[in-house]
């Protein structure tokens, strides 16, 4: 039987001058968590506030959330939460900062919690809102954490990556400018585009893919290709920019319902043990992970054949391959690391595939490997 869908919260606003939605949502005090310097210095967090204090609402801003954002940095922001007192949460951002958003609703939610075990399984998940709603503006076209159910924080102590994930945290509203995303540099589109690749052709391949995920992947494919070299070439193009974002979205609404496969579970672990950044991990590993799916899965098979014929290709391991290419992106993992990693890397081999064989996603893979196929693909990727 399959699983209820909840497409995104209760609001869902895209396309070029939707963040004036801001000015008619219903808020007193609106707690903004931003990452670095990038929302400041375009201009995008004092537009963001001034349109709040035009809805009536004072504010407060988290700062210095980290890229793969750690539980320390969680227990912070919801401390300041506490202190504030907000009715509505804003993830401003990447994905690590609207992941750290949820993850800080969670803890302001419910003070008494003060570890990350306690809200992983088998505990039961904390029900959300009794405080205030969260509301998330993306500024990469990449995670869609403002449209999905999961978040990946880090162990402060271990630096292993949780990935999280329940319907509680789907953000009650979700603003996609592309306005927001003008100031990505290059890499970042590349890195954080291919990670909206990966969810939509994971999501395409899924053990539990559907009529609906299958428009909404398809469609989010189809448009990657087009507009992320467009978007990479010309940060400014705003056409590119809006269908960027707008797939990374839809993306976001299939992999959220039905899931991923191996390539989030191999790139999560390249995460944790080498700080590898997602969408770069997702970016490498994917043209591999289709050969290894195709040789076992006649259904994903046909799938990536029916996706490479759209591209004009013969195959599709050969146009992801294509386009790692034209956006710069090396072909191994190997180039990542240093003389000394690399070393550790080959060491490590056997955890890791322990690790992504644990990892959530590999659950929904077409065909699951074995810990000797999964040891083999962390060499081939190498």
């Amino acid at each position: 039987m399959m699983r209820a869908m909840k497409l995104a919260g209760s609001e869902l606003l895209f396309g070029a001058g939707c963040l004036e939605y801001i000015k008619t949502i219903k808020a007193k005090k609106a707690s903004i968590v931003v990452g670095g310097k990038s929302m400041e210095k375009s201009g995008m967090l004092a537009k963001v506030e001034g349109l709040f204090h035009e809805a009536g609402a004072q504010t407060s801003v988290i700062r210095g959330v980290e890229p793969d954002p750690s539980f320390g940095t969680v227990l912070r922001g919801a401390k300041e939460l506490l202190e504030f007192g907000p009715d509505l949460i804003v993830g401003l951002g990447g994905g690590s900062a609207m992941d750290a958003a949820k993850a800080m609703w969670i803890y302001y939610e419910h003070p008494e919690l003060t570890s990350i075990e306690e809200i992983l399984p088998p505990n039961e998940f904390p029900k959300l809102r009794a405080k205030a709603r969260l509301c998330c503006i993306p500024s990469t076209s990449g995670t869609a954490s403002e449209v999905s159910r999961s978040i990946v924080i880090s162990d402060s102590g271990t630096g292993v990556k949780h990935g999280i994930g329940n319907m509680e945290m789907m953000p009650d509203i979700a603003i996609c400018d592309p306005e927001v995303t003008l100031s990505m540099p290059p890499h970042i589109t590349a890195e954080t585009g291919m990670d909206a690749m990966t969810h939509a052709v994971e999501a395409l391949v899924s053990q539990r893919a559907n009529y609906v995920s299958n428009i909404l992947a398809a469609q989010a494919v189809k448009d990657i290709f087009t507009y992320l070299p467009a978007a990479c070439a010309d940060g400014g193009d705003l056409k590119a920019r809006e269908q960027m974002l707008n797939a990374s979205m839809v993306a976001g609404l299939a992999f959220t319902n039905v899931s991923l496969g191996i390539v989030h579970s191999i790139a999560h672990t390249l995460g944790s043990y080498f700080h590898i950044s997602h969408g770069l991990g997702d970016a490498v590993v994917l043209p591999y992970v289709i050969q290894f799916n195709q040789e076992r899965s006649q259904k994903a098979k046909e799938i990536y054949k029916g996706l490479a014929s759209a591209q004009g290709a013969d195959g599709f391991k050969e146009s992801i391959l294509a386009l790692n290419r034209k956006l710069n992106i090396t072909d191994k993992i190997s180039t990542l690391l240093t003389e000394a990693q690399k070393g550790e890397y080959q060491e490590k081999i056997p955890e890791m595939a322990d690790m992504a064989l644990a990892d959530g996603c590999t659950k929904t893979n077409p065909a699951i490997p074995s810990k000797a196929e999964m040891e083999e693909l962390f060499r081939i990727i190498f």
